[in-house]
């Protein structure tokens, strides 16, 4: 058995699922949040002066000043996550710091969970629910004209970001009979918009502007901020719905909740948001939006299967090899 203080030390910002901290203590010299508190940007700057491995979460925000702090012994970033918009990559090229991710793995749950808000924003599910846990409910029963939503059989369905997930979205959404549309970087295969019966629009503002529901499913980056600009989202059909569940800074909030509040956007379905975790409470008020605090790929299935990618990251790393999600600029 070697000596424990000879593993490389590996700081862990964020309390992570058990069985993956305890693995990380049997492998590294493993430093856990044990509160489960944010760390503040003083704490990160610590961590990486002393850290070989530093494992963050999407909440910590290692820009190129915090990168700037760290010691010459850091030599990996193992996001916990899939988007890597909390790391300056750049910087951390320039340090010659290698970072991670862990891609894939979300992929099934995210396109539940988007599926899920596209289901239920136009059947007013939230709403319904939500009036008989008040404390003096007025339902008196089914009525026929009573909480009428929307049909989503037979609508077209606009997805921002044919990826992994924006694809799993697509295949699900098939299912319910929707039409496939989407707006990518680059078109996808010719094989996968066949099986999708997918519709390629090169504009996104002419296809937003033609669909029922958008769902967007694109990362966050300095070229998708604001994506869906104010410009844009007046675009959208006064029946159309929006769905978020990649990132908030995606969507213009300030302009999306005038927009519903006026009545100029049927719902939205928003799991993530742009200031999280502050939330515009105009957007919080609005019997239109189903609103849930970014738990879109919150399975401990999922969990625990980002905990092994991390742990793979590392070890593949400190065994002179390069980690199978490695993360480069470009790709983003």
């Amino acid at each position: 058995m070697p000596n424990s203080a000879k593993k490389p030390l590996v700081i862990v910002t964020r309390r992570l699922p058990d069985s993956t901290e305890t693995r990380m203590r049997e492998l590294f010299d493993a430093r856990l949040n044990v509160e489960d508190k944010p760390m503040s940007r003083a704490d990160l700057v610590a961590a990486l002066k002393t850290a070989e491995v530093l494992v963050p979460t999407v909440t910590d925000r290692i820009d190129a000043g915090v990168i700037s702090e760290a010691g010459p012994q850091l030599r990996l970033i193992a996001n916990f996550g899939n988007g890597v918009d909390n790391i300056d990559l750049d910087a951390a090229r320039a340090k010659g710091i290698v970072v991670t991710n862990t891609p894939t793995v979300l992929t099934e749950d995210t396109a539940d969970f988007t599926m899920a808000l596209i289901l239920a924003v136009p059947r007013r599910l939230a709403e319904g629910a939500a009036l008989l846990r008040e404390p003096r409910h007025n339902w008196a029963g089914w009525s026929p004209t009573w909480m009428l939503g929307h049909r989503i059989w037979g609508k077209r369905l606009g997805i921002i970001g044919m990826g992994r997930i924006g694809q799993a979205v697509a295949r699900r959404a098939r299912a319910f009979g929707l039409q496939i549309h989407y707006h990518n970087r680059r078109r996808v295969a010719e094989g996968v918009e066949e099986e999708l019966e997918a519709t390629y629009w090169d504009s996104l503002d002419q296809m937003i502007a033609r669909m029922d529901i958008v769902s967007v499913n694109c990362p966050h980056t300095p070229a998708t901020y604001h994506l869906l600009s104010a410009r844009r989202l007046k675009l959208l059909k006064p029946t159309a719905y929006i769905v978020n569940t990649s990132r908030g800074e995606v969507i213009d909030e300030n302009e999306l909740a005038r927009l519903l509040e006026a009545g100029a956007i049927a719902g939205a379905g928003l799991d993530v948001f742009e200031n999280e975790p502050a939330i515009n409470p105009k957007l919080l008020a609005s019997p239109r939006v189903v609103a849930t605090p970014h738990m879109g790929s919150a399975t401990l299935e999922g969990r625990h299967d980002m905990g092994d990618k991390v742990i793979i990251n590392i070890k593949t790393f400190l065994d002179g090899h390069t980690p199978p999600d490695r993360v480069h600029p470009a790709m983003f």
